[in-house]
């Protein structure tokens, strides 16, 4: 289908290709893998015709159709969302048009030239793929140019899929959808009939889609067989294979070398230290291997210890104009819990992050931060968080922290902006330098409560791999939203799903979310069979039946409400040990405390009691809260 064949190609000075070779045939699905600025963009933009190797050759099957989803911009004009999806044939729009409006008056009859086009059976398609990624059915005749760039890229996504072309080009297709629709978008992928190349950053959904990774690095592509998994310990063995092929390659030299300078200056070795200079000629040199491209690599400093209880939200009412998105909303976070929002598009999820952040303002409720807790938020929208008409230097040094400027130069060099890279303003900065800075700014004042909405977007996979290392060594308290599962399978302990307005709460990792929901599983995606009404053994009449039940419902009733009791007053002892605590810890900084020995000494015995009490009511609660949780 694509032959790339010796191709090289340079831009701005820096050479991306140096005759790369690489062969697409009908039912690949390959992953294009590399560094940022390593060229992924450019090989692109050749294999589709926009730009001309420098040297070599590029060619596709004319028999092949090709379709494309670009990472970024999607052109939208007048057309509908159902529109853009349809949109395969130049007469197709028209005639739907026609078929629609009220002028009858039409040389050729629309409904049976609509049906012709094959109109009719694309549109019930378009309209299955359409809600797959997440749009509602009152969107489909909604005008394409009211939608955010996000909605237009699935609306230009939907419209490959209706295509359905022998070769699918796909550069971060994952960026724009949430968690639903992604794995929607992975499970159809999975059933896709024609070639897929695509470049992303998410390992998961590379591991469930490809069956070989092909890498682009020094200018070269090298194809590796396998899920991204297997190209990482496929990759690890070559270098490690390399490495010693040139220490002892290296070694042999040294050898032959040593001796070269101790006898070229004899007569009667001459010869001989001449023979070994030509045997280190016919070698064929192998080349030092390369280092790895920079990455970021960085650690949270660890926050100042919040209490137990971090956030409280209580009977929570919010929405957007008439849109109530929650009615009598109750929430807690604890104290390094990490916990994922999950749900469909359109849930709530980043409405209740933000809600949690205090970035938004319920019309009724309470929001009560708990002790000590210190909010930090990772905006989606990553420009909220930064002023454009400063430098990145500048916008890093605008904190409230005392920090030195070598330190704000350090920290932005762990980033990766070294050199003229921190005068840059932040209104050129790519997506992925946004979110880089973004992070920085979140570190330079660290806090003990992370809230992120979709952290990972921009970012590379190393990149990726250092915040997920980053995160788990934070000793603070992390509520985020995700759509890389990933990220999620790495960091969440806990998942909460959210929609309708109710959020449900999982205690376990992802992987329990999954068992006990089914959710994002193949079989999520289609109809599920209701199941069928329970049968009442025979011997018990419908009336008795209905006293057990009712008497089952109560026991379990009153357990629910004993067991909440129980969780209640480990609660109140937490509380009351915690403001104790912080009472201590404020008389122990004063200078009074301090030149008083034994009260200082007392109260420091005091505060260890306290400690270990505390340690001990913590388990307590954990233990309670879950046999709770599973009461509901």
């Amino acid at each position: 289908m694509i032959s790339i064949v010796d191709v090289s190609k340079s831009f701005g000075g820096k050479d991306l290709l140096q005759g790369a070779s690489l062969q697409v045939s009908r039912g690949d699905r390959i992953g294009l893998v590399g560094p940022n600025g390593a060229g992924k963009s450019t090989l692109i933009n050749m294999i589709l015709g926009r730009e001309e190797p420098d040297e070599g050759e590029i060619t596709r099957d004319r028999r092949c159709s090709l379709g494309f989803l670009p990472q970024e911009t999607a052109p939208v004009n007048d057309e509908t969302v159902i529109e853009i999806a349809i949109n395969l044939h130049p007469e197709i729009i028209s005639t739907r048009r026609a078929l629609n409006s009220d002028d009858h008056h039409h040389e050729v009859d629309p409904h049976s030239h609509y049906a012709e086009l094959n109109g009719f059976e694309l549109e019930a398609r378009a309209k299955k793929i359409l809600a797959g990624l997440g749009f509602r059915e009152r969107d489909f005749e909604r005008p394409a140019r009211e939608l955010s760039g996000g909605w237009a890229m699935r609306a230009h996504l939907a419209r490959l899929l209706v295509q359905e072309p022998d070769f699918l080009l796909l550069d971060e297709p994952t960026n724009h959808l949430d968690l639903h629709s992604l794995l929607w978008f992975q499970n159809h992928l999975q059933n896709y009939p024609g070639a897929i190349l695509m470049v992303s950053h998410d390992r998961e959904f590379l591991n469930k889609i490809v069956d070989s990774i092909v890498e682009l690095r020094f200018g070269q592509l090298q194809r590796y067989r396998g899920d991204y998994e297997s190209f990482v310990t496929q990759r690890e063995a070559n270098e490690a294979n390399l490495l010693a092929a040139y220490n002892n390659q290296q070694r042999e030299i040294a050898r032959l070398m040593l001796f070269v300078d101790r006898f070229r200056a004899k007569n009667t070795k001459a010869a001989q230290a001449q023979s070994k200079l030509k045997q280190i000629e016919r070698m064929d040199k192998i080349e030092a291997p390369a280092a790895a491209g920079a990455t970021i690599n960085f650690s949270f400093p660890q926050p100042r210890r919040s209490g137990q209880r971090v956030l409280t939200l209580k009977d929570i009412h919010f929405g957007y104009g008439a849109n109530i998105v929650y009615a009598g909303l109750d929430f807690e976070v604890e104290r390094e819990q990490r916990i994922v929002l999950v749900g469909p598009n359109g849930a709530g999820k980043s409405t209740l992050l933000k809600l949690m952040a205090g970035i938004l303002t319920p019309s009724d409720g309470q929001r009560e931060l708990g002790i000590n807790t210190i909010c930090g938020y990772y905006s989606q929208n990553r420009v909220e968080m930064l002023r454009l008409d400063r430098t990145v230097f500048e916008e890093a040094l605008d904190t409230e922290q005392r920090v030195t400027e070598q330190f704000i130069r350090t920290l932005l060099g762990c980033f990766l902006f070294s050199g003229d890279d921190v005068d840059k303003p932040v209104r050129v900065l790519s997506g992925g330098e946004k979110s880089r800075l973004a992070l920085v700014k979140l570190l330079i004042n660290p806090p003990n409560f992370l809230l992120m909405d979709e952290p990972t977007t921009h970012l590379d996979m190393p990149s990726i791999e250092a915040l997920v290392t980053a995160l788990k060594q934070f000793k603070g308290t992390l509520v985020f939203i995700s759509h890389d599962v990933y990220f999620i399978k790495k960091l969440a302990n806990q998942v909460v799903h959210v929609e309708g307005g109710q959020v449900r709460r999982f205690a376990g990792d992802y992987n329990y979310y999954v068992e006990k929901t089914g959710w994002g599983t193949a079989t999520s995606f289609t109809a599920v069979a209701p199941t069928p009404p329970r049968k009442v053994a025979p011997t018990i009449n419908s009336k008795e039946q209905r006293r057990i039940e009712a008497e089952q419902r109560q026991a379990r009733s009153r357990a629910r409400k004993d067991q909440q009791n129980t969780v209640t007053r480990i609660e109140k002892e937490i509380a009351t040990l915690e403001s104790r605590q912080q009472e201590i810890h404020d008389s122990l900084q004063s200078a009074e405390t301090y030149a008083n020995t034994a009260l200082f000494a007392e109260l420091n015995r005091e505060l260890k009691s306290i400690d270990t009490k505390l340690d001990r009511l913590h388990q307590q609660w954990e233990a309670e809260s879950l046999k709770l949780e599973q009461l509901a």
